[in-house]
């Protein structure tokens, strides 16, 4: 019988190399994230590859699975003890070995498999380890089964069977590449600066860029682990900085950056211009709308409310569906609702038919920003942008809030407001418009600025967003109220960075 984990363990004792550490709030609302040593050790993983080959069981899914690891000094390890685990919960094991999160789903669908487990960390920092996972294609695990996967593995209700099978399936990235750039090749032939981070992209990003008909400008392609100059994430300025400097030394079309594991993409215009993410989806959505009359899409709660207030995407007739933010609850809705396509801020993509399968990856979003500057001669991409209606929106800020209380914090948060909103009380000056509480709060007031507040479904931080189509001095206004309601809770910490 494998033993019950535990919740903490001292490293370096005969306990800690025996026994299983799996620290509860590793387990998310949609994927599991643990600092590897003090949170999770190799024993933990391994009673987490047998808890979910127990719940593959349990949900009567074939019990057949991908497995895949990004570019970290440890994934290997990782996802070697999950894959034992999982071969004693008696699964059919297909390893692609080292490869983006989207090839382990485009696996799924190639290789005839229901189930995925991959292991990364995205883009959090070195030390942090985890597992994204689903049983029902294209779609990853949602609260219910991050729930019941939790009491499995930490009361250990395993179902050691055994019995399994392992296949590694050897350069399976040439299947995920030629299935990308099977496509007419781009005339315009942009110049692309292609942005990883040193993570795992750079090994892949450049070749389908290039095979599709791009210049390639490589930054920070070479696989590096420590990631000397920045962690790959879509979402941090200094990546974004970098991907601005390189274009304006090269006179770039446009630089595409990918995170950790490559489900995320963010931009750069050729002005060396920032874009965040949800507004180059209103840019997508613009460009789809106009091909497809009354296109539905789906936008996280973080994103800009031009989606529901653009004049093109209006006379488009296409619709707009905000939603959880979370790569898992997009994809749901995605599929759910038969949107298109979906959007959130952070920079998962979801595509569905012609487009995509319906799952976030950072290669067709970056070719789908190829194909809208095709369609589009004569424009560049700072052109398309600017013809959007002016907003001033805040990057993604996240003060710091241990897991144990974030939501109980978020929780109270959302009962101010809607306080506030009963009451008649002002918020920034002004009376409060719309609430939307189907993830933390969105207040909107009355002239259009809204702040959102919401727990991290990944991190020990809250999330923090503002945006205004009056002015930048009313976006500060809101991210002032916002930030003083917070600092009434001295749980929560500094800011990784604000406006």
């Amino acid at each position: 019988m494998f033993p019950k984990p535990k919740p903490a363990l001292t490293p370096n004792t005969y306990a800690y190399e025996s026994e299983p550490l799996v620290k509860p709030t590793g387990f998310r609302e949609y994927d599991a994230r643990w600092l590897l040593g003090s949170e999770i050790n190799l024993m933990g993983v391994q009673a987490l590859g047998l808890g979910l080959g127990t719940l593959i069981r349990e949900l009567g899914v074939r019990p057949e699975i991908v497995t895949a690891h990004d570019f970290r000094g440890y994934s290997a390890s990782v996802k070697n003890s999950l894959v034992c685990g999982l071969l004693a919960a008696g699964c059919k094991v297909h390893d692609i070995g080292l490869a983006m999160t989207p090839m382990a789903y485009f696996a799924q669908f190639d290789l005839d498999v229901p189930c995925v487990a991959m292991v990364t960390a995205s883009h959090n920092d070195n030390g942090w380890t985890g597992v994204k996972m689903g049983t029902s294609r294209p779609l990853t695990f949602g609260p219910d089964e991050m729930t019941r996967l939790k009491d499995i593995v930490l009361n250990a209700r395993f179902d050691a069977r055994g019995g399994g099978s392992y296949a590694f399936h050897e350069n399976f990235p040439a299947r995920y590449i030629a299935d990308l750039t099977k496509r007419p090749k781009l005339k315009r032939r942009p110049k692309v600066v292609c942005a990883c981070g040193n993570g795992t992209a750079g090994a892949f990003a450049p070749r389908v860029l290039e095979a599709v008909g791009c210049e390639v400008i490589p930054l920070d392609c070479e696989l590096d682990h420590t990631f000397p100059r920045y962690n790959p994430n879509t979402e941090d300025m200094k990546m974004l900085h970098a991907m601005a400097d390189a274009v304006r030394e090269h006179k770039a079309d446009v630089a595409l950056g990918f995170d950790g594991d490559g489900d995320r993409c963010g931009v750069v215009d050729n002005d060396g211009e920032e874009i965040f993410a949800d507004k180059v989806g209103v840019m997508l959505a613009r460009d789809i709308s106009a091909q497809q009359k009354g296109a539905i899409f789906v936008a996280d709660v973080k994103s800009t409310g031009l989606f529901m207030t653009d004049p093109v995407l209006l006379a488009n007739g296409a619709k707009t569906d905000y939603w959880k933010t979370g790569h898992s609850y997009m994809k749901r809705r995605v599929n759910e609702i038969g949107a298109v396509a979906g959007f959130e801020k952070s920079g998962h993509f979801f595509f569905n038919k012609p487009l995509g399968r319906g799952y976030d990856d950072g290669l067709i979003f970056a070719l789908a920003v190829c194909d809208m500057l095709e369609r589009n001669p004569g424009k560049s991409m700072a052109d398309l942008k600017n013809a959007l209606p002016k907003t001033w929106s805040s990057p993604t800020m996240s003060p710091h809030c241990a897991d144990e209380i974030k939501y109980g914090i978020v929780d109270r948060v959302v009962a101010h407001f809607e306080a506030a909103k009963s009451s008649g009380a002002q918020v920034a000056g002004q009376g409060i418009r719309d609430l939307v509480t189907v993830n933390g709060v969105r207040v909107t007031v009355e002239d259009g600025t809204w702040g959102l507040v919401r727990a991290s479904s990944n991190k020990p931080e809250l999330v923090v967003v503002v945006e205004s189509p009056v002015s930048e001095a009313r976006m500060r206004d809101m991210f002032k109220a916002v930030d003083a309601v917070l600092r009434t809770h001295s749980e929560v910490g500094a800011y990784n960075q604000t406006i």
